[in-house]
């Protein structure tokens, strides 16, 4: 299956990460700076979050027909260690697809490789309306 070149869109510019995807995976990154953290100089919680979904939409969109796209309906996250400087990269890949939900996982790592955060979701297969 051919994977349709991903749109950008406001989010990934405001936080200044890229993707990476392929068959049933991606992968999202950035650097980290002052946009990133919250008062206790840790990256807040969010970015993580919001490189693990967008990361796993990306890998949904690998194995959805053409012309589908999907949304979240589901997101399970667990914070394992606070982050304060360098690299983030969330991975996710494809667990299940089904036609109408597909089910993933994702971990986001430090530069150094240690656990950041960690989670499970289920995106709709949503159909284009005629």
């Amino acid at each position: 299956m051919d994977i349709a070149p991903r749109p950008r869109f406001p989010i990934e510019e405001f936080l200044g990460f890229s993707i990476e995807a392929g068959e049933e995976h991606a992968v999202a990154s950035l650097t980290l700076d002052e946009r990133h953290m919250n008062p206790n100089a840790v990256a807040h919680g969010a970015v993580a979050f919001t490189l693990m979904d967008t990361a796993m939409g990306a890998a949904v969109m690998s194995v959805v027909p053409e012309g589908c796209y999907c949304a979240t309906i589901e997101f399970h996250t667990r914070f394992h260690r606070g982050a304060t400087d360098g690299e983030l990269f969330a991975q996710a890949k494809v667990l299940t697809a089904g036609r109408r939900v597909v089910h993933l996982e994702a971990r986001t790592t430090d530069g150094k490789g240690r656990l950041v955060a960690s989670a499970t979701a289920s995106f709709a297969v949503i159909e284009p309306r005629n």
